[in-house]
C-alpha cells in the first residue's frame, strides 16, 4: 500500500482530487451564499410590496377593519399604532416574534381610523404629513405563528399616516420556506455530487497519468537492463511526442552515448597506457638483470633515459587523469608574452635554436604551470620536425590572445590535423619512440586549451594556434 501511495500515478491523483475538491467546495458555498442572498432579497421585495399596498390603504383613509389584508400564510400582515396597539392583523396571524397579536381581526373588534387613544399625538413622527407613506422600509428576519403553524419569514415593515395624521406601523412578511427548501436542495446535490465528483477526477487522473507515464516506465526498465548488462550501446525507447518523455528519452540516449563514448575511451586510454609502460619498464628490467649479471656489460646512461622517459609518461598519464576528472585550473592571471620569454630562455639546449617574435601584451585567466606544459609540449613537437627553424609568437586578435609555435618541416597533412590530437597517435609508425615520444604531448595540450576556455589547431600545415580568452 505504501508503495502505491508513494507512485506519481497516486500522488498526482490525490492532488487533483484534493485542488478538485476545495475548489468545489469553495465554489459550492459561494453558490449557496449567492442564492441564499438572492431569495431572501426577493423575500423582501415580496414583503415590502405586501406592506406597502396595506400602507397605501391607510394613507388613504380605508378604517382599519375595512383594510384589504393579504393571506396570512403567506404574508402575515400586523398593522400596529404609535404605542404599539394592534390596528389591524391578517387572518390565522397568532404570532409574530413569539409574541401575540392579541387576537385583533379585521372586523368590528378592530379599531378604526380616528378612533386611537392618542389623538392628541402631533405630526413629528418620522417626517410625515398626513396621507403619506414612508419611502423606506426596514426588512428583518423573525417568525411568525400563523393557524398554529410557526414558520421563518422575511419582514418589511413601513410607516404610514392617515389623513388625520395619525401615525401605524404596518409589519409584513414573505415566507422563507421556499429559499430555504432551495438551498437546501442545492445544498443536497452537492454533498451527493461532490463525492461522485471526486471519484471520477481520482480515477481519471489515475489513468490520464498512467498513460503519460508508460513511457517513463519504459525508460526506468530499460536503464535497469542496461545497468544489470553493462552494454552501453543499447538505448531507452523514444515516444513518438513531442513531450517533455520524448525529451527525456532523447537525453537519456544522448547521456548513454556520452558515457559509451567515455568508457571507450578510457578502456583504450588503460590498453594504450599499459602498453607504453610495458616498453621502458621491460627495457628498464633487462638492463638491470644484465647489470646483475655482468655489472661491466651495464649500460647506465641507458638505464637513466628509460627512468627518465618513463618518469615524463607517468607524470603525462597522472596529468591526463586529473584533466579527465574535470580538474579546474587555477584561477590566476598568466602573462603569455611573459611565459614565452622564460620558457625559451631555458631551452638553451634544443637541437634548433628557438626564435622569438612578436609578444604582444595581455593575460589570461587558469594555471601557468599547466599553460607552460603546453608551451613546452608544442616546442618539443616543433623540435622534432624542423629542418632549420623554430619560431614562437603572441599576437592579440580581438578578445583573443594567439599563442603560435611553427616551424619549417614538412607539417601535418590536411587529413590528419584532427587525429594527432588523440591519444598515442603517432603519424610516422615507422619513427623510434626515442625519437618521438608516447604520442601524448598534443592530446594533453589539446585537453588544458579547452578546460582553459580556448582552442589548439593546426594551421597551413606546421603552424599550432593556441587561442585563450583575454582576462577580464
Amino acid at each position: 500500500m505504501s508503495r502505491v501511495l508513494g507512485s506519481v500515478r497516486a500522488r498526482a491523483a490525490v492532488g487533483a482530487t484534493v485542488v478538485v475538491a476545495l475548489a468545489l467546495i469553495a465554489a459550492g458555498t459561494a453558490a449557496l451564499l449567492v442564492l441564499s442572498s438572492k431569495l431572501q432579497d426577493q423575500a423582501g421585495l415580496q414583503a415590502e410590496l405586501a406592506a406597502r399596498e396595506v400602507a397605501a390603504q391607510i394613507a388613504t383613509g380605508t378604517p382599519y377593519d375595512k383594510l384589504d389584508l393579504p393571506d396570512g400564510e403567506d404574508h402575515p400582515v400586523v398593522v400596529a399604532d404609535e404605542n404599539g396597539r394592534v390596528l389591524a392583523v391578517g387572518e390565522d396571524v397568532r404570532a409574530v416574534d413569539g409574541k401575540p397579536v392579541g387576537g385583533a381581526k379585521q372586523g368590528p373588534g378592530s379599531v378604526g381610523p380616528g378612533t386611537s387613544e392618542d389623538d392628541e399625538d402631533d405630526d413629528d413622527t418620522g417626517g410625515l404629513k398626513p396621507g403619506e407613506v414612508d419611502g423606506d422600509a426596514d426588512h428583518r428576519d423573525g417568525t411568525a405563528n400563523v393557524d398554529g403553524k410557526v414558520a421563518d419569514y422575511r419582514f418589511a415593515v413601513i410607516e404610514a399616516k392617515d389623513g388625520r395624521g395619525e401615525k401605524a406601523t404596518v409589519r409584513a412578511g414573505a415566507a422563507l420556506a421556499p429559499e430555504q427548501e432551495a438551498v437546501g436542495s442545492v445544498r443536497t446535490a452537492m454533498l451527493i455530487g461532490l463525492p461522485l465528483l471526486c471519484v471520477v477526477v481520482a480515477g481519471v487522473t489515475w489513468l490520464v497519468t498512467r498513460r503519460a507515464l508508460r513511457p517513463v516506465e519504459g525508460i526506468r526498465g530499460q536503464m535497469a537492463a542496461i545497468t544489470a548488462s553493462t552494454d552501453l550501446s543499447r538505448r531507452v525507447p523514444v515516444p513518438t511526442s513531442q513531450d517533455e518523455v520524448g525529451r527525456l528519452a532523447r537525453t537519456t540516449n544522448e547521456t548513454l552515448a556520452a558515457l559509451e563514448s567515455s568508457v571507450e575511451r578510457q578502456r583504450r586510454f588503460v590498453a594504450d597506457a599499459s602498453h607504453e609502460l610495458r616498453s621502458p619498464i621491460a627495457s628498464l628490467r633487462t638492463q638491470l638483470e644484465v647489470g646483475v649479471a655482468h655489472p661491466e656489460l651495464l649500460d647506465v646512461p641507458g638505464a637513466v633515459e628509460d627512468t627518465v622517459r618513463l618518469q615524463r609518461l607517468a607524470a603525462d598519464l597522472l596529468l591526463l587523469a586529473r584533466l579527465d576528472a574535470g580538474e579546474r585550473p587555477a584561477d590566476v592571471r598568466v602573462d603569455l608574452a611573459a611565459m614565452v620569454r622564460e620558457e625559451s630562455s631555458q631551452r638553451v639546449a634544443d637541437r634548433i635554436p628557438v626564435r622569438v617574435g612578436e609578444l604582444a601584451d595581455g593575460e589570461v585567466a587558469g594555471s601557468r604551470s599547466q599553460l607552460a606544459r603546453v608551451l613546452g609540449n608544442l616546442l618539443d613537437n616543433a623540435q622534432r620536425h624542423a629542418v632549420g627553424s623554430v619560431r614562437v609568437a603572441v599576437v592579440r586578435e580581438g578578445e583573443w590572445l594567439v599563442l603560435r609555435v611553427e616551424d619549417d618541416g614538412p607539417g601535418v597533412p590536411e587529413g590528419e590535423r584532427e587525429r594527432i590530437f588523440e591519444r598515442f597517435v603517432r603519424l610516422d609508425d615507422a619513427r623510434a619512440r626515442d625519437d618521438g615520444g608516447a604520442g601524448l604531448g598534443l592530446a594533453i595540450a589539446r585537453d588544458v586549451a579547452v578546460r582553459h576556455g580556448g582552442t589548439l589547431a593546426v594551421r597551413a600545415g606546421s603552424v599550432f594556434e593556441l587561442r585563450l580568452p583575454v582576462a577580464c
